[in-house]
């Protein structure tokens, strides 16, 4: 049975057409991936001996590995089921005393509760009380994973100055990066003329004869000594220069007498907005793949100076942030595997604590895989469609018979429902706990997580000073089954600047299914018989799944 209801007057369906930060239900995904590496890893080591698992040569950043084949050393009992349990008492820190190098920059994070910074939480007890710093910990342990893991370990080209790969990797991250930048000038000189382009980057440069002279020769290399002049006496009507002086400045600060990178610094203004300026007053027309295309090889004449051996340190950097790319394409992978809707992740470790986005739908979906022992089944809205009866044109349309799909093992399924129990049993939604119960007085388990989005755009200052904060949204979220045939997500979501007016948490969706449970346990109980045929307060058909979704939106 499927029962969708919102109280949205917008035109589309919040549950599968919106893109929304969701919180911490984000770490359930992140635990999904995190224990499908752990059981990959027992696949791949289990049946070493232990001279065999000894021999192997693991990187001392990836931590998965090495403790996974550390517990194989010791164990008496080898089975994916205690190799799992284990990887869920394994301990990470919570404080927030650490800056991590991520998403191409340096990132601090906090706990939602700071009683928790001194706490070193299993991950079981991070999932049951949503402690931020431990998954973020265990999301940076996925990724090193991905890029030190026997035996390709991609992150070897750190280390070696010599390493083939350090200037393929570095061609790619000029080309990313110069991608970024022309994107971003290429929206802020798009539809402008030729005057309104030059005014606009101007606008951004203190006035200094040479920089506006770099600038108007670099964008303009067309124009005449005399255009050059009019230019400069514009610009600083009250100089003392000569047309003499001007004209020997035009000559000196030719486009060909500084490649693009000096142009740039000289006029103080990146040398891709420079290149593209230039561009587009003799192409105003091209698009942006156009641009794209003609900026290839300025690109990497931009950061020529990154490929130089002294400058390791800021090498190394830019490598690590594409090996952080890779890391997170192959998450992706995982993620997609179990219903997640969109086209990549941000590659940081801050989409563990939600930033990559979700939509409550395919929450509910990734529950109803673990309900259903790992099995991912189609959802099917309509079982019959019949057309025409009795006349020469019936037509009947059944759906076919469900084609089920493996996208988790069975025993990786077993330990989070388990852990998603005692988010219920102990933890933040433990206000669930005992809400629902058969006619004969049996308690339903009942198995959830919880997440708080509160989204905004924030200013900082100098010293990290905040100097304005605006709300762009707000969300709760609880993702939940009941028994062992329903599931669901209750959000609750307010968009737009009018989120600052609400301060409420998923302690909201929690209390609500709690609300809902003398409406829903009649309809849980197998012992008594209900038609599902009548709509109530939201649009009812039947699913072919053998555990049911249940979605709310408010």
């Amino acid at each position: 049975m499927r029962v969708q209801t919102d109280n949205s007057t917008q035109p589309f369906d919040t549950n599968e057409g919106a893109k929304l930060e969701l919180g911490s239900t984000a770490k359930l995904r992140t635990l999904v991936t995190y224990l499908d590496i752990i059981a990959t890893l027992h696949e791949q080591y289990a049946t070493l001996s232990a001279q065999q698992l000894r021999s192997v040569e693991i990187d001392s950043r990836d931590h998965l590995s090495r403790c996974t084949i550390d517990f194989l050393l010791t164990s008496p009992d080898r089975s994916l089921k205690s190799t799992l349990e284990a990887a869920m008492q394994r301990r990470y820190s919570a404080s927030p005393g650490e800056t991590f190098f991520t998403g191409a920059g340096a990132h601090t994070f906090s706990n939602f509760k700071r009683e928790d910074d001194s706490k070193r939480p299993t991950v079981q007890e991070a999932l049951r009380e949503s402690i931020n710093l431990a998954f973020i910990r265990i999301m940076r342990d996925v990724v090193y994973h991905h890029i030190y893991k026997p035996p390709d370990n991609t992150g070897q080209v750190l280390q070696d100055r010599s390493h083939p790969e350090r200037n393929r990797y570095l061609s790619r991250f000029a080309d990313h990066e110069g991608r970024v930048f022309i994107r971003h000038f290429y929206r802020k000189y798009h539809g402008l003329d030729r005057e309104e382009m030059l005014n606009e980057l101007l606008d951004g440069v203190r006035p200094a004869p040479h920089r506006y002279a770099v600038i108007f020769r670099s964008v303009a290399p067309e124009q005449s000594v005399a255009a050059f002049i009019k230019f400069m006496r514009q610009r600083f009507p009250g100089s003392t220069f000569t047309d003499a002086d001007l004209a020997s400045m035009y000559a000196k600060y030719g486009i060909d007498k500084f490649n693009l990178q000096d142009r740039g610094y000289l006029g103080h203004v990146h040398p891709l907005e420079l290149w593209l300026l230039g561009y587009l007053r003799q192409h105003p027309e091209a698009t942006l793949r156009e641009v794209n295309d003609a900026s290839s090889d300025e690109r990497q004449i931009v950061y020529q100076w990154l490929f130089k051996s002294k400058a390791k340190a800021a090498q190394d950097s830019r490598i690590r942030t594409l090996l952080e790319m890779e890391a997170f394409t192959e998450i992706h992978k995982q993620w997609k595997r179990v219903g997640y809707p969109f086209g990549s992740l941000v590659p940081s470790y801050a989409t563990a604590i939600g930033v990559s986005g979700d939509r409550p739908a395919a929450l509910a979906e990734l529950m109803g895989i673990i309900l259903n022992e790992g099995m991912r089944l189609p959802t099917s809205r309509i079982e019959e469609l019949h057309f025409a009866a009795q006349t020469p044109y019936e037509t009947v349309v059944r759906r076919k018979e469900n084609q089920t799909e493996r996208v988790m093992k069975r025993e990786v399924a077993a330990v989070l429902k388990a852990a998603v129990v005692d988010v219920v049993e102990a933890g933040t939604a433990r206000r669930v706990k005992g809400s629902f119960r058969l006619g004969d007085k049996t308690e339903l388990t009942v198995g959830g997580k919880t997440g708080t989005g509160d989204n905004r755009v924030e200013v900082f200052g100098a010293g990290g000073r905040l100097i304005k904060s605006r709300a762009v949204s707000r969300t709760a979220t609880f993702v939940f089954f009941i028994g062992e045939r329903y599931f669901g997500v209750i959000t609750a979501y307010v968009p737009g600047e009018t989120a600052q007016n609400y301060n409420f948490t998923s302690a909201l969706p929690v209390q609500i299914l709690k609300n809902l449970a003398p409406e829903l346990n009649p309809f849980l109980d197998p012992a008594k018989t209900r038609s599902c045929s009548t709509e109530r307060s939201g649009r009812v058909t039947e699913s072919s799944a053998s555990a049911a979704p249940v979605e709310k939106t408010n």
